[in-house]
């Protein structure tokens, strides 16, 4: 039946699909937690584990990572046993896997629990969107559900640093990713009976060679970058990277000669899906990257606790969630187009007083310039991942979705890689010629390669780091050094979103969307 306005109502939702989309919100929720509920977590497990500063960031970025790797392949396989099936396997190795990274003793035990995690993620993230638009099929609904969806990742960003912070001021940092458990064995219990199952009829094949290399494509990039970051540039460092390159354009390759591709090349043709895409990716890309920042800030140079830093950034997460909710009047107000150039304005202007508020390193100039950010980048997100299904064929929706999620997790995962190198190499500069005369080496080493070795080296030494007394000079030196990478990364992010504006719009233009027809073909 088509979705058209004279049908609209014989297809509204009923209490089923309602409900569906809760217990699928409470997915999205659990996922968004355990991200926002690591960045605050960060310090205490760099003065537990000492990992190096390439560990650091691959603990805080595998997850996404290995979510954004397997997530298309996870939707294939979703189309093949089902949807609710796929789900429920993965909230059974989320909750194993939460438990192995939760007693992990050393870095690189950590780093593998979050690769798993990660893997097990992609289960339950990427399922979302293709079920919700499965079960609404009238677009009002959609819309409207699709606003609820993104509810659940703003209100994980608030429940996260909250809880994650009262877990910190009095247990292990351990019990960060034990709290999942509880919750998975309930989704366990109670999706069976209260989700639907959906399963294509025609579900195509898993093409396992595909599988690997994504992976293959993925994983080697990124690794000759953050090593590139963290060690400074050698040759060596570009052989992962042009390694990676290759195999992707043989995943490519492979994908054009498959009659079920791992991802629908075809799509891309489309210029408004691939624009959306595009400003979807980097939307998430620079909101991730910054509010990595944040939370280093908050705790290593303003030095509060993991509980303060949470308490502070409450309003701001406030203003995410009740943007959440009514994102869909301004894309019905202004039309799906202008509500996401607007949107990359005013993001703009949060990460350019997000710059100056960093290079004074005043909390009240940061934490307003992510409310700044929430009001331009929520409508931004959800009006995208709406065009970017609307614009796609109606036969070719559910592949449209799926590599909606794949940019949303991947841009996330590559904004705290790209960005987190990008202020180590800044950081690392600008602390070269800082005296720290009375160190060891292996206490210089730390001091002058990341914020959080040279908090921990100060530990250490006996120095009150969240206290008010007076504190060695190369720690004031480390910590301007890293407010000064942060504007910097904040200004880097600006100018792009001002750039990425100018050019989607000209995009958007030559591709003359009939806005009104997208809503009558969905």
């Amino acid at each position: 039946m088509e979705s058209t306005p004279k049908d609209a109502g014989h297809c509204l939702a009923g209490r089923r699909e309602w409900v569906g989309l809760g217990v699928l919100s409470i997915a999205c929720l659990i996922y968004s937690m355990d991200l926002s509920i690591l960045f605050l977590a960060t310090p205490a497990i760099v003065a537990d584990l000492d990992p190096s500063a390439s560990q650091l960031l691959w603990i805080n970025d595998i997850y996404g990572f290995m979510v954004a790797g397997f997530l298309v392949t996870m939707g294939t396989l979703g189309d093949r046993i089902g949807r609710r099936r796929v789900l429920l396997i993965g909230a059974f190795a989320f909750g194993v896997a939460s438990a192995l990274a939760a007693f992990s003793s050393t870095a690189q035990q950590l780093i593998v629990s979050r690769a798993l995690l990660g893997i097990a993620g992609a289960t339950i993230a990427p399922s979302t969107l293709s079920l919700i638009v499965n079960l609404f099929k009238n677009e009002a609904e959609r819309n409207r559900a699709i606003g609820v969806w993104g509810t659940a990742f703003s209100l994980g960003g608030l429940i996260g640093p909250l809880l994650g912070g009262f877990l910190l001021q009095h247990f292990h940092w351990g019990a960060v990713f034990l709290i999942n458990i509880p919750v998975m064995l309930v989704l366990l219990l109670v999706a069976p009976r209260l989700l639907p199952e959906y399963k294509s009829p025609d579900g195509a094949r898993l093409d396992l060679a595909s599988v690997l290399l994504s992976l293959a494509t993925v994983l080697p990039i990124i690794y000759g970058l953050k090593h590139m970051a963290a060690d400074g540039f050698e040759f060596r460092h570009l052989l992962p990277i042009a390694a990676g390159i290759f195999v992707g354009w043989l995943f490519i390759r492979r994908q054009q000669t498959l009659s079920h591709p791992l991802i629908d090349l075809k799509l891309f043709r489309i210029p408004a899906f691939t624009a959306s895409l595009l400003v979807n990716l980097a939307g998430m890309f620079f909101v991730f990257g910054v509010f990595l920042y944040q939370n280093l800030f908050l705790q290593f140079v303003l030095g509060l606790s993991p509980l303060e830093a949470a308490l502070w950034s409450v309003p701001s997460s406030i203003v995410f969630t009740v943007m959440s909710l009514q994102a869909y009047r301004f894309t019905n107000r202004f039309g799906p187009v202008r509500t996401v150039l607007l949107g990359l304005v005013v993001n703009a202007v949060g990460t350019l007083t997000m710059a100056v508020a960093a290079w004074f390193e005043n909390i009240y100039g940061v934490l307003g310039s992510t409310m700044i950010i929430a009001v331009g980048f929520v409508p931004v997100v959800l009006t995208t991942t709406g065009l970017i299904v609307g614009t796609a064929p109606p036969e070719r929706s559910g592949s449209a979705s799926a590599i909606s999620e794949t940019s949303a997790e991947f841009g996330g995962a590559l904004g705290v890689a790209l960005l987190g190198s990008f202020g180590t190499l800044i950081y690392r500069w600008l602390m070269d010629g800082v005296d720290v005369a009375g160190l060891d080496p292996v206490q210089m080493a730390a001091v002058k390669t990341t914020i959080g070795g040279a908090v921990e080296t100060a530990r250490t030494l006996g120095v009150d780091v969240l206290g008010q007394a007076a504190v060695p000079a190369w720690l004031e030196a480390a910590r301007q050094s890293f407010s000064n990478g942060f504007a910097l990364s904040c200004l880097l992010a600006s100018a792009t979103l001002l750039a990425l504006a100018a050019v989607a719009r000209e995009i958007y233009a030559r591709a003359h969307i009939d806005e009104k027809a997208i809503a009558a073909a969905h």
